[in-house]
């Protein structure tokens, strides 16, 4: 960052910013610590960081939402502490959390947002055509907001921030439960608005593939802020470190990930079309990073490897959870574990809201141990197929067995040998962490030692001791979802249900998540995962595709790929292969995407 910058060229200058929030008498988090931040004008930034970095606590400073203790900040040339009506008189701000009236409908949500901006019809007559035209959201006016899907529901949040010609936008998470194809729609709309527009955007994002769209980026941890610069300045901190690994045959990608992220040398280890990319702690030639004979290439770093080694830098800890945090008491023991039984079984499945089909004809089966992910856009019908699996939600016709239950006819006796994590945050906020703990334990039947058992085991593993008094509302945002998942595996199900476990969470939460998920699935567990984050269909022994209720493409990650492909050893990311398979189905339906 350039100190000497021309003030004309900067959108937002912070200097020196400390922010604290207090939690009781003698309490306070520290969620900003001396930090200096800047955007150009006509510019992308990016904000970047784990849970409680402090990227939202910038956004709502500069939105005028709250005042820094310390510090000084000006937006479009405004000091925002002794003016902030001026700034948002001239900016949008679209948080996490984008307030949608859902018994609105789509043009009266736009009509009301304009209202409360005064914007005069005039202006209104020439902004809403181009507004419907980079959401896709014309043919929908009519529609209520709560009738919408998850991607149009974030698309008209933007538009609802952009019924005024603002000259700043500010974006918390904008693609958070976004699928593949919504989430590339908005970040079309997004860079529209930058390279056609003009348009200065700060965003706080948790995917490393959208802040490399940016001009620059803005890394920060535990309030501070670890290097600022263009993606590129970011990535050359693991120049000469990042690697590809081929597992051997027949092995899962996921369990060579689990191998090197327990050795010391390694900074981080994700699986990546059929492959283990990872970052080596040192610069090393391929011939040196050789892997008991396993085939390794170097490849060029990106920026997430860059984040991760800003990340390890920064701190003398490992940024996972090692092999000894890891769940370690399975229901089945490793040498019990028959990968061949049929746990899951569904045939021809059927799920009807009155004329409308959500899921039609599905069938699938899944194994004892296997990862098994149901992938699709907002509104494809797999959260409703999930709940059907879940004993949430009974099917209108079909065959659908889980752990030997018949669950048209027995889903209570079904739902004691399952567990289940939903999407959003569903344990109890004022009961501490112990407490919502002994809650399940007691729904779950659990009593005297073996409740005493669980419950120190659970803490243990979960690195949840030390905060077994907290409120579960004042958690950190990865902690909340260790407590989720320990409430969840408290009784040692056979079956772990896991709807979009990592949304929103950081690279650093989700290699801790899915370290622990592959544990579980070498001891036994069955696990079945939504999600819209494709570099966790790679974590997967098979996943499903689907839309509009029905199945695209069911396989390996590698068949999956070569749907498209035509090869399955091609470098394709599932992503690519995901947008290429829906779009191939929709062109030939001739079918548009749903609203619902």
């Amino acid at each position: 960052m350039n100190p000497r910058a021309d003030s004309s060229a900067v959108a937002l200058t912070g200097r020196n910013l400390s922010k604290s929030f207090s939690h009781g008498k003698d309490e306070a988090t520290r969620a900003l610590d001396d930090v200096s931040v800047e955007a150009q004008h006509g510019k992308l930034t990016s904000l970047v960081g784990p849970d409680g970095a402090g990227k939202t606590t910038v956004l709502r400073l500069a939105a005028g939402l709250m005042r820094a203790d310390a510090g000084s900040l000006t937006v479009l040339g405004i000091d925002v502490s002794q003016h902030p009506q001026q700034v948002q008189d001239r900016i949008s701000y679209m948080p996490q959390r984008f307030g949608l009236y859902e018994d609105l409908s789509v043009q009266e949500n736009l009509d009301l947002y304009a209202d409360l901006h005064g914007v005069p019809q005039d202006q209104r007559d020439t902004r809403y055509p181009r507004l419907m035209e980079m959401t896709g959201l014309g043919a929908f006016r009519e529609r209520l907001a709560g009738k919408l899907s998850g991607g149009m529901k974030q698309k008209l949040g933007l538009a609802c921030t952009l019924v005024r010609s603002p000259q700043l936008l500010l974006l918390d998470e904008p693609t958070v439960g976004v699928d593949p194809l919504s989430r590339r729609e908005l970040w079309e709309i997004v860079q529209q608005l930058v390279d056609d527009d003009g348009l200065s955007v700060v965003v706080s994002t948790s995917y490393m593939d959208e802040a490399e769209r940016s001009t620059h980026v803005i890394v920060m941890r535990e309030g501070k802020v670890l290097a600022t610069g263009s993606p590129q300045d970011v990535r050359q901190h693991a120049s000469g470190r990042s690697f590809v690994a081929y597992p051997p045959a027949a092995q899962p990608p996921r369990k060579l990930q689990a191998q090197l992220m327990d050795r010391a040398d390694i900074i981080d280890a994700v699986p990546q079309s059929g492959r283990v990319r990872f970052v080596s702690s040192l610069e090393h030639d391929a011939d040196n990073a050789a892997l008991d004979g396993i085939r390794v290439e170097p490849v060029p770093a990106n920026l997430e490897d860059g984040f991760m080694v800003l990340l390890h830098e920064q701190s003398a800890q490992r940024p996972t959870t090692t092999a000894a945090a890891t769940p370690q008491s399975p229901a089945i023991a490793p040498a019990e574990v028959d990968r061949g039984e049929i746990v899951i079984q569904v045939r021809d499945l059927v799920r009807k809201f009155g004329d409308f089909t959500a899921v039609d004809r599905t069938s699938f089966e899944v194994h004892r141990g296997e990862v098994f992910g149901l992938l699709g856009p907002n509104g494809a019908g797999k959260t409703t197929t999930f709940r059907m699996l879940c004993g949430l939600l009974p099917a209108t016709s079909g065959t659908l067995q889980v752990a030997g239950a018949d669950l048209r006819h027995a889903r209570a006796e079904a739902r004691q040998r399952i567990g289940y994590v939903a999407q959003k945050f569903s344990l109890y906020g004022q009961l501490n962490v112990r407490e919502n703990l002994e809650f399940f334990a007691g729904a779950y039947g659990l009593r005297n030692e073996r409740l005493r058992a669980r419950m120190a085991a659970t803490l243990q593993q979960f690195e949840l001791e030390a905060m077994q008094s907290l409120p579960a509302e004042d958690l950190p945002g990865g902690y909340k979802r260790r407590l989720a998942m320990a409430a969840a595996l408290l009784h040692e199900p056979e079956i772990l249900f896991l709807d979009e476990p990592t949304s929103g969470a950081d690279p650093l939460a989700r290699r801790d998540f899915w370290r622990r998920i592959t544990t579980l699935a070498e001891q036994g567990t069955t696990v079945i995962v939504t999600t819209h984050f494709m570099e966790e269909a790679e974590y997967c022994d098979r996943i499903m595709i689907q839309d509009a209720g029905r199945t695209l493409a069911i396989g390996t990650p590698d068949e999956v790929r070569s749907h498209t492909t035509g090869d399955s050893t091609d470098a394709h990311t599932m992503e690519d292969a995901f947008i290429a398979i829906v779009e191939k189905a929709r062109e030939s339906t001739g079918r548009e995407p749903k609203a619902t």
